[in-house]
């Protein structure tokens, strides 16, 4: 998974760099509301709600809009607006492959500015299936290292039913099934030393292709230039690239 790890840690830097920036506030308004509108309102029995608010909220976006937003995704108030998830496949330089998830309410719109995204920064759109069988879902939730030894953190994760855990830089990242996600956060919530940074549903890669040189800074181009979209949510890819790289 070390292309998603990669991607992920430099998502996570970004997110605090760009964190008073306008577009981060709307995309997550607007997983909020559609995470409501798949699942219903209320967070207790809808995960994806749960998560989408936390998220909302570690954005500082203010409770009564994330609350007018649950109710437009349950149709309790309505702005004419018809937002439909989509989800667009492609290559990037040197090989690797692109997964982008967005959320519009215009198709024809996004997909042609996704497309000139790809073709601007040396990659290509494809067709639906083309790389989606090289992710697959997993839950992924970061915690702060802190104090905790790698094997504090794998025998608390192991026993709520993780899969992995892997250390980055200054985290532990926990890799759980999908459906596993909120039980292992959970038995690791229980334990008062770990401080968890984020917890959510992300693809991630079954195999990755390495990268260098030009090929590795084209990448990261495209992959900015992507979670940059306003109608983007998340941006996924199997590249790989030595440290120095980043």
């Amino acid at each position: 998974m070390a292309g998603h790890s990669k991607w992920a840690n430099i998502k996570r830097h970004k997110a605090k760099m760009d964190a008073m920036r306008s577009n981060i506030i709307s995309k997550a308004l607007r997983e909020v509301m559609l995470a409501a509108r798949h699942g219903g309102g209320n967070p207790d029995g809808n995960f994806r709600l749960k998560l989408a608010i936390e998220k909302a909220r570690a954005a500082n976006v203010a409770l009564d809009s994330i609350n007018r937003a649950i109710k437009r995704g349950t149709g309790e108030l309505s702005d004419g607006a018809q937002v439909e998830e989509l989800t667009y496949e492609g290559y990037g330089p040197g090989g690797t492959a692109v997964l982008v998830e967005a959320a519009t309410d215009n198709r024809n719109r996004t997909a042609g500015e996704i497309r000139f995204i790809f073709s601007k920064h040396g990659g290509k759109l494809g067709e639906i299936g083309s790389v989606s069988w090289m992710f697959e879902q997993k839950g992924v939730i970061v915690i702060e290292k802190g104090n905790l030894s790698e094997d504090d953190v794998l025998a608390l994760a192991i026993e709520g039913g993780a899969e992995d855990v892997v250390l980055e830089d200054d985290s532990y990242v926990v890799y759980t099934a999908p459906g596993d996600l909120d039980s292992v956060r959970k038995q690791l919530e229980a334990d008062e030393r770990v401080v968890i940074q984020s917890a959510e549903l992300d693809q991630t890669p079954k195999t990755t292709v390495s990268v260098e040189g030009e090929d590795a800074e084209k990448v990261m181009r495209l992959l900015e230039a992507l979670d940059d979209h306003d109608d983007v949510t998340k941006v996924y890819s199997n590249f790989d690239m030595p440290e120095v790289e980043a």
